[in-house]
């Protein structure tokens, strides 16, 4: 915990610095504060109006827009190792939120301030990344380079805060019975160190899946993942509904998380969750989500109800 801890802390502080001085100039070249003339916020409401493609072209975007947000759930999943659960897991969940809205919307807002959104929809005419652009217009030398080892330390945050949840879950399987007992076990040091190599093995075969299978891979591979985070989602929401109303009847302390608006608003997102996979099957280059993850899940089904659970012995 403490090793994932510290890396994901310098992965995290590169990006966060980095979409901070993106926000901070963006909103200087908005306002006119630097050598060029204040572009204002012509683009918001230029090139087709506000809402150009209307209510359907936002929600066809949510397809793409959600993929960006899986992972949060990772917050959760640290309580196991946390020194003090109870108050670190709600400050974090509350921090979070926050920091999605300033960040990702922020940046958003700045983006398309900037670069009109007629130029970077698929199918323009894009010669580098609107991020680029947007250092190039600030005067930023080397952007595209900059950017780019952005990228790549974003990258490896996610494959550091990937390994670290799959493992666990792994981990968590195994003790529950649902995977084979071997890895449930764990070093001297705590450490699940069999689910932890099984994992690394899972990123190996991708790896190795994306360099024999060059034109697919990528997409099934993201098609899956998109699939397996949403459903994942959508069993969060519903795992909440019974949850809580036997938490609630067992007559147990309170919570130190609640929703807010339950159980209206965990319904209210189970069924956005549906309908956005729903939703992939009409969306150009997205319908492998459904073709790459219902057969996946048909084979996780069919193992759950034919292989005898067993639990592993602590």
């Amino acid at each position: 915990m403490g090793s994932f801890g510290s890396f994901e802390y310098w992965f995290a502080m590169i990006k966060v610095i980095a979409i901070v001085v993106f926000i901070a100039f963006g909103l200087a070249l908005l306002a006119g504060l630097g050598p060029s003339p204040a572009i204002g916020l012509s683009n918001f409401s230029a090139h087709g109006g506000f809402l150009a493609t209307g209510l359907r072209g936002v929600w066809t975007a949510m397809v793409f827009v959600i993929f960006g947000y899986i992972g949060t759930e990772v917050v959760a999943v640290t309580a196991g190792e946390a020194k003090d659960p109870d108050t670190a897991v709600p400050r974090a969940m509350r921090t979070m939120v926050g920091r999605l809205i300033v960040f990702y919307l922020g940046a958003i807002v700045v983006l398309i301030g900037i670069v009109p959104w007629s130029q970077i929809q698929p199918g323009s005419d894009v010669t580098a990344s609107p991020v680029v652009k947007v250092f190039h217009l600030i005067g930023v030398p080397a952007a595209a380079h900059i950017v780019n080892f952005v990228v790549i330390t974003a990258a490896a945050s996610s494959m550091n805060c990937n390994l670290y949840l799959v493992s666990r879950m792994m981990f968590s399987l195994a003790r529950g019975g649902y995977a084979p007992a071997a890895f449930g076990r764990v070093s001297s040091r705590g450490t699940p160190l069999p689910a932890l190599l099984v994992s690394a093995a899972g990123l190996g075969v991708a790896v190795l899946v994306a360099l024999f299978y060059p034109d697919s891979a990528y997409v099934y591979l993201f098609g899956i993942s998109l699939f397996g985070g949403l459903f994942v989602w959508l069993m969060i929401f519903v795992t909440h509904l019974f949850f809580r109303a036997k938490w609630d009847a067992s007559g147990r302390p309170r919570l130190p998380v609640r929703m807010i608006g339950y159980p209206y608003t965990s319904l209210a997102g189970a069924g956005a969750i549906a309908a956005i996979m729903a939703t992939t099957w009409w969306v150009e280059g997205m319908r492998v989500a459904l073709i790459a993850g219902l057969p996946w899940l048909c084979v996780l089904t069919a193992a759950y109800f034919l292989v005898p659970r067993r639990r592993c012995a602590t």
